[in-house]
This record gives C-alpha cells, sequence and structure tokens, in this order.
C-alpha cells in the first residue's frame, strides 16, 4: 500500500490526523468534476476525468449483430434450391407463373416439378404438388418420411396440407408470399401442435433471387397485356372506320385519334 509512510506519523490515535478519511473523500467527490473546473484548494481534483470510462456506451454498433437470427443459408440448400430455379425457368418458358421445386433425400434428387395448372386446367398442379406425385411415384410409397422439398415459393395451404400427409421432414422455400403462404405470411399450418406430423421450415433461400424472377414474370405479362388491348383497340376502330366509308360517310381520322388516346391511357 502506498498510504504505510502515512499511516506511521506521529499520532495515530490523534483524531487531528485522519489520514484514511482524507484518501477515502476524494473518491466521495470523484464524480463532481464531470465537466466543472474542480475547487482550487483541491489538490485530488485534477484526477483524471472518468467521464470517458461511462461514454462506452455506442452499443447500438453492436444491434445489427441480431439481423443474422435469420439462420445462415447452407450451400447445400443453395445447391438444391437453384436446381428449384432451373425448375421454375421451364414454368416460366411455358407461360405458367415460374415456381419450381425440387424433392430431395439424402444428397439425392428424387424428384423436380413445376408450376402448370393453366395447361393442364388442373388447379392443383403447382410445384409442389407436381414433384410430390412424381417422387411417390419414383419410391413406390404415397408417405416420404425423411426427404426434404425445396420450392421458389412459399407453399400454399393445398399444398402444405399434401407436405404433411406425405411426410416430408423438411420443407426449404425461397420468396415468402403475402397472398396465400401457409409458412407464417398468411397463416402458419406447419406450427400447429394437433397436428400429428410436424414438418420442420426454412424460408427465405435465395428469396430475392426467387423474388426477382417473379416479378419479372408479371411485369412482362403486363406489358403484354397493355400491347394486345392497344392493338384491339386500333383493330376495333379500324375496322369502324372502314365500315363508316362503305356506307358513304366522309372519312375521317376522329377513330386514329380515340385510338392514340386509348393507347396513352393503357400505356399509363
Amino acid at each position: 500500500m502506498t498510504g504505510a509512510p502515512a499511516q506511521a506519523g506521529p499520532t495515530a490515535d490523534d483524531p487531528s490526523a485522519h489520514p484514511e478519511p482524507a484518501q477515502r473523500e476524494p473518491a466521495q467527490r470523484e464524480p463532481a468534476p464531470a465537466g466543472t473546473a474542480p475547487a482550487s484548494g483541491d489538490a485530488l481534483a485534477p484526477a483524471p476525468e472518468p467521464a470517458p470510462e461511462s461514454e462506452p456506451t455506442p452499443e447500438p454498433e453492436s444491434e445489427p449483430a441480431l439481423e443474422p437470427s435469420a439462420a445462415p443459408v447452407s450451400d447445400r440448400d443453395r445447391h438444391f434450391m437453384r436446381l428449384a430455379q432451373a425448375a421454375a425457368e421451364e414454368a416460366r418458358a411455358a407461360g405458367e407463373v415460374p415456381v419450381g421445386a425440387v424433392l430431395v433425400r439424402g444428397d439425392e434428387v428424387i424428384a423436380r416439378g413445376f408450376n402448370h395448372p393453366i395447361g393442364t386446367h388442373d388447379p392443383s398442379a403447382h410445384a409442389e404438388m407436381a414433384a410430390l406425385r412424381a417422387g411417390a411415384t419414383a419410391l413406390g410409397n404415397y408417405r416420404l418420411p425423411g426427404c426434404e422439398l425445396y420450392v421458389t415459393l412459399e407453399p400454399c395451404l393445398m399444398c402444405a396440407g399434401a407436405i404433411m400427409h406425405a411426410r416430408i421432414a423438411r420443407v426449404v422455400f425461397g420468396a415468402h408470399d403475402p397472398k396465400t403462404g401457409a409458412c407464417g405470411s398468411v397463416v402458419d399450418a406447419f406450427a400447429n401442435a394437433q397436428l400429428n406430423h410436424h414438418t420442420s421450415v426454412s424460408g427465405g433461400v435465395l428469396a430475392d433471387e426467387c423474388s426477382a424472377a417473379l416479378r419479372a414474370f408479371f411485369a412482362e405479362r403486363r406489358r403484354a397485356s397493355r400491347e394486345a388491348r392497344r392493338a384491339r383497340l386500333a383493330a376495333g376502330e379500324h375496322a369502324a372506320g372502314a365500315n363508316a366509308e362503305s356506307n358513304g360517310a366522309p372519312a375521317t381520322n376522329h377513330g386514329a385519334d380515340q385510338s392514340d388516346e386509348a393507347a396513352n391511357d393503357c400505356s399509363g
């Protein structure tokens, strides 16, 4: 202890010499000089400001570490989701909404499927349903325990029911579906504890890529729809003008003007 020399003074019992209170007093007054000038009579006042010790509370910088709560995506999941994306591309090429799925057991792809309800006139022909049907046929069993289903879009309620009946162990999806998603976006069919089978779900794998493919498809469909509407309007105006001329009415460009206006309205 550095205070030992002070204790060796003349009278340890003498109340006039109190080394201990004198040493503790600055410790009690230490917080007072947080930013104010210390009293001139205090020799201990010039102690280094402890304020910097209370400043190191910029904790907000560590808060972004909470974002990785969405479990990291494995290379394996990325690999099989890319195969599902390739299946979705087949749907797009056929004019269907681009959703694809692959059924996996271990590291082997058992089956694949893509969305095609329009071409088959089948409301149940979703990508998941196609993959489940093909997988059940390949394995000779309508139960598919131990299999994983990768799909580019969050399954709907119909597909969620089929997944549970097939005893799929795990579902991995790409884009969330805010309109019909049954893995938490609208309802969470797999979270019902009363069900006799529980499938684990991982969502958001390559979500940006899967969402971009869907957005691009619908943007192209809207553009094609506008162009078709514009062409029908132009054809209708042309036919009306031809009929008017054959009936002896004076030919005008009024129909063309209206067609242009309609086209401008549609393109907006």
